[in-house]
């Protein structure tokens, strides 16, 4: 609580009387968003007490306070992950700081692998339940109390109201031939999986998989904020579908969705 009330302080002295009304945590080759948001102020991971710094090359490693939608918003360019070798409690350390600043609800975005044969490249899957396969979770050991309580309900992790907004924003949009809703398996990665393991998570329930976005969820339902999460589908995994991709391949495909993802959010943002 002590790092985290320090970060807070440092961010507050800059921020001033700007109160954040969301936070948005922008995935792999999801950074377009940042062009239409109003920025009023920046800083660089590297100089908030406590926080990590990103090693992967497409997370740029800023937070962003301004305006998206007439809203004011905290933008996460770039997360962290578990695979980066830090603790579950450093990845999800900048939510709970957002939280503390004042952010209501929470929008997190992904690239993912489809293992939903229904799926298509591009994509976008609204996260309606997720299977947790990292080895460990953010509340593991001595609870928080000023942040939650020691046995948090998973029942709604992502929240029906911002979930039923974002399907009316997408028809409004004319994006719903794009829009899927699906359960997300996390699995803690860097590699991708074998043909057998994307066959297993088929089998237990899971429409996409990735390497992310469960811990950050996770800390969030702990803290009473509501979350709406959405999977851009940037590879295939479904028996026949599968082949080799690299990042390039995920970027593109990625940069391709930006767009729908980009004016899903706004929508959503003016919706409420």
């Amino acid at each position: 609580m002590h790092q985290l009330h320090e970060a807070t302080a440092y961010l507050r002295q800059t921020l001033h009387d700007f109160q954040p009304e969301a936070g948005i945590i922008l995935g792999t080759g999801l950074g377009a968003l940042v062009k239409d948001v109003e920025v009023q102020h920046r800083f660089s991971y590297a100089d908030i007490p406590h926080f990590p710094v990103s090693t992967v090359e497409s997370h740029a490693g800023e937070l962003l306070a301004g305006t998206l939608a007439g809203k004011r918003v905290l933008v996460m360019r770039g997360r962290f992950h578990y695979y980066e070798g830090y603790t579950m409690e450093q990845v999800v350390f900048p939510v709970r700081v957002m939280k503390l600043l004042g952010i209501r609800r929470l929008f997190v975005s992904n690239a993912s692998g489809g293992l939903n044969p229904d799926y298509d490249y591009s994509d976008l899957m609204l996260l309606s339940d997720h299977i947790n396969l990292q080895p460990t979770n953010p509340l593991i050991g001595r609870n928080l109390d000023e942040l939650g309580p020691r046995f948090p309900d998973m029942l709604e992790p992502y929240d029906p109201s911002l979930l039923q907004l974002a399907q009316e924003a997408a028809e409004e949009l004319g994006l719903g031939q794009y829009l899927r809703r699906g359960v997300y398996a996390s699995l803690p990665g860097p590699m991708l999986e074998t043909p057998a393991e994307y066959r297993y998570l088929r089998t237990i329930g899971a429409d996409a998989v990735g390497m992310s976005t469960v811990p950050e969820v996770i800390a969030a339902v702990h803290m009473g904020l509501p979350v709406l999460a959405v999977s851009v589908i940037t590879d295939l995994c479904a028996p026949g579908k599968l082949k080799k991709v690299d990042i390039a391949d995920i970027l593109r495909t990625a940069a391709v969705a930006e767009p729908r993802l980009t004016a899903l959010l706004r929508r959503v943002l003016e919706k409420l």
